[in-house]
């Protein structure tokens, strides 16, 4: 596996070992062992997640306050442009992003830890993206950041508004939301 460091140290990017001819490709998308001793990432992961998205659906910016979930985030069908905002008060990359387009043809996969508020843009027809948790989902310690917050100035990758859920559409600015300290 290899380990790409982004702006954020703690934001990782992971390229795993492909091994692919003219009948196709297997690679372990998921190994305890290899994630803990290429990328130090020693975690439980408790749940797993799968989303579709029609292109040009936004979802985010989404973390838990109380139960905090690291992911670890795939795309399996299309493409998405990724992006973790660094929420954690005391950190030097408070109120800064990185993002990383994941695709099923790069098999990239992006290590979000807990502390950070999490979104993707679909970028094809349809994407999928399956992504394993560290804690368990909690309605009542959702938040929502604002996609298009001018403090945070994301560099969506959009020619028009987005298709949003009405929860996303209702997020808070980030000067107003919730953060870890």
């Amino acid at each position: 596996m290899n380990v790409i460091r982004t702006a954020i140290r703690e934001v990782l990017i992971l390229e795993p070992r492909v091994f692919g001819d003219d009948r196709g490709f297997f690679f372990e998308s998921y190994n305890q062992r290899a994630l803990a001793q290429a990328a130090g990432i020693a975690v439980p992961f408790v749940q797993d997640n799968h989303s579709r998205s029609a292109r040009n659906v936004l979802r985010g910016l989404h973390y838990q306050i109380g139960q905090p979930q690291g992911k670890l985030v795939r795309a399996i069908v299309g493409t998405v442009f990724d992006v973790a905002v660094d929420i954690r008060r005391s950190s030097p990359t408070f109120g800064k992003w990185v993002s990383v387009e994941l695709s099923a043809e790069n098999k990239q996969m992006a290590w979000i830890p807990a502390g950070f508020a999490h979104g993707f843009l679909a970028l094809s027809d349809h994407a999928e993206i399956l992504y394993k948790t560290t804690d368990f989902w909690v309605p009542e310690h959702e938040r929502t950041i604002i996609w298009d917050d001018r403090d945070l100035g994301i560099g969506w990758p959009v020619s028009g508004p987005p298709t949003l859920s009405e929860k996303d559409r209702r997020g808070v600015r980030f000067r107003d939301a919730a953060v870890f300290e």
